[in-house]
């Protein structure tokens, strides 16, 4: 067999699913150099504004200085350095679970964790528009991998019924393509009646939602009853990484069987360190202004889009704002118009989301000005 490289590529711009790398020569901020022209920056996850915040600049050089720029090996090589602990240690508190583990990017939190609890013989029961980190994950861990259409609890239940062993349920509570919300009180009603276990990723949520920015879990009053609580570092704490909050035996076992976490050197200790720190921001008073601020953007957005039947109501809240067009050729080529007039704005194709449902993914930051959300919405209407 022949290693046809070129033709896939070839077949790749055909489709519209040509994808390349583009040179950033900015902080990740609203408005970015991007191959040297200037655009506005609505694709970022920066939910808060804090990538580029004077505040973690300042903490990350403090502690480069303290603690120097690499962990050297794992965590269970040379030791696990202080700053870590210390996050792991905030960031348990911050979700109300006993204990939590981090890794280096929220990627590698799923893949360590299911292959660690489940094997043979066990089931996960996925949301079909889960993100591709929980799907590689569950395919990983050897257990059955059943899919329940989106939010479909009637599916879920009957799934819940014939599953086998040990049983997990995953879904993410801000979904990261459509911007809605899991239907997350049912589904751990649902997980509680059959003795299943839920692997709920926060990724989406965390800074944006809750109180003090703890997630939909904990706007909903249920923290308690989610025993995965997973989250990544790298969206609104405008860093990098991501955790696993859970109990204090979950945590235990993932330090020795999660291969993502047992195999790979620590992550900075410098990012520990400014993590946490972001996380002091996000639940204080700071948290409290720039998720206003995030809100109002959203609402903005939403008074224009909603005439266009663009959005749902489970969206309300979410600072993912998607505009669905179908055909990828047309998204591609309406993304490259909208940054034509200097806004950039991404054209979401297969395989992220499913073929016929191409769409601009606009996302909203705390450090969006009104004016330059209203230059979007000028620019979208036109």
């Amino acid at each position: 067999m022949s290693w046809q490289i070129q033709a896939e590529l070839d077949e790749l711009r055909d489709q519209g699913l040509w994808r390349d790398l583009r040179r950033l020569d900015s902080p990740q901020e609203p408005v970015v150099q991007l191959q040297g022209k200037t655009y506005l920056n609505f694709s970022s996850n920066d939910y808060l504004g804090l990538a580029a915040s004077e505040t973690l600049k300042a903490a990350l050089h403090e502690a480069i200085v303290r603690y120097g720029a690499g962990s050297g090996a794992s965590r269970l090589v040379c030791g696990t350095m202080s700053p870590h602990l210390e996050l792991e240690e905030a960031l348990a508190a911050f979700k109300g679970s006993e204990a939590a583990l981090t890794f280096t990017s929220g990627f590698a939190v799923p893949i360590g964790t299911l292959p660690a609890l489940l094997g043979p013989g066990d089931t996960v029961i996925l949301d079909k528009l889960s993100h591709a980190c929980l799907v590689d994950a569950a395919k990983l861990s050897g257990a059955t991998l059943r899919v329940f259409p989106h939010n479909h609890l009637e599916k879920l239940e009957r799934l819940l019924q014939t599953a086998k062993g040990r049983v997990l349920v995953v879904t993410e509570s801000i979904f990261s393509m459509d911007g809605d919300a899991a239907r997350l009180r049912e589904i751990v009603e649902l997980k509680d009646r059959y003795g299943a276990w839920l692997l709920l990723d926060e990724a989406h949520a965390v800074g944006v939602l809750g109180p003090q920015g703890r997630g939909l879990a904990a706007s909903l009053g249920l923290e308690k009853r989610v025993e995965l609580q997973m989250g990544t570092l790298s969206k609104a704490f405008g860093l990098s990484g991501g955790y696993l909050a859970a109990s204090r035996a979950v945590v235990d076992l993932l330090i020795n069987r999660a291969r993502s976490f047992i195999y790979t050197t620590a992550p900075s200790p410098a990012v520990a360190a400014a993590a946490g720190v972001a996380l002091g921001l996000i639940q204080g008073p700071e948290g409290d202004r720039r998720r206003e601020a995030l809100q109002q953007h959203v609402r903005q957005v939403r008074a224009v889009v909603e005439g266009a039947g663009q959005t749902d109501p489970a969206q309300a809240s979410s600072a993912i704002i998607p505009l669905i067009i179908g055909d990828e050729k047309v998204a591609v080529e309406t993304s490259a118009a909208l940054r034509e007039a200097g806004f950039l704005v991404p054209a979401i194709r297969y395989p992220t989301v499913a073929r016929g449902t191409a769409r601009l993914r606009i996302t909203l930051s705390a450090a969006h000005q009104a004016q330059q959300v209203d230059a979007l919405l000028a620019q979208l209407k036109a």
